[in-house]
């Protein structure tokens, strides 16, 4: 089933949404995109309901279709300095500086977001499931993450990002156990203490 395609018809809406609120290593992404006004597709939708190969073709379909479209980017010692949440927002600004396109509404996944100037905005509690520029927006901030993830990985091979994409897996806690922390790490993520509970369960 095809999601809804816009809030109010005729206006230049924006969708938004992050990828990386939970990792334990690399950047919160988050991408901004305006669709034209007759798109349909009805393969988009929330990028946690799709299959890495569907998310990987889409995204250039989106990319290269959407009226507008930006990723952004919040680095580890950033969201160490004002938090996950703060940087998740931050990220989605950063998106929508980028536009080419000034939106004249914004559309954000969730329930928290700060003003972006001047310009209306409205939360949506699973929006990535309802709305078609926010399930978009999040197909693109996925996609972009794990690139860069996988990326990195190569830099840092012990910790297997390109597959757990720097989330906190056994095998991610395992290897800093092992090998410590990287300059791609949250410090702030209190992995000092998540270590030691991954010991504490280690040892029972």
């Amino acid at each position: 089933m095809e999601l809804q395609r816009y809030i109010v018809e005729g206006r230049i809406e924006a969708g938004c949404d992050e990828a990386g609120r939970g990792p334990l290593a690399g950047p919160v992404t988050a991408a901004a995109v305006i669709l034209p006004p007759h798109f349909h597709n009805d393969s988009i939708n929330d990028s946690k309901r799709l299959s890495e190969k569907k998310r990987n073709a889409l995204r250039p379909v989106i990319e290269a279709q959407a009226l507008a479209w930006a990723v952004a980017w919040v680095w580890p010692e950033e969201i160490d300095r004002i938090n996950i949440l703060n940087a998740s927002i931050l990220a989605m600004h950063r998106a929508l500086d980028a536009l080419k396109v000034r939106p004249e509404f914004v559309m954000v996944d969730g329930n928290r977001f700060k003003p972006y100037g001047d310009i209306p905005y409205e939360t949506i509690v699973k929006g990535d499931g309802k709305m078609m520029p926010i399930a978009a927006a999040s197909i693109l901030a996925k996609t972009h993450r794990d690139e860069y993830m996988r990326k990195i990985a190569q830099e840092y091979p012990q910790y297997g990002w390109e597959h757990n994409m720097g989330y906190p897996t056994r095998g991610h806690y395992a290897a800093i156990a092992r090998y410590g922390i990287t300059p791609y790490h949250r410090k702030s993520f209190a992995l000092s203490k998540q270590l030691s509970l991954f010991d504490d369960e280690r040892l029972a």
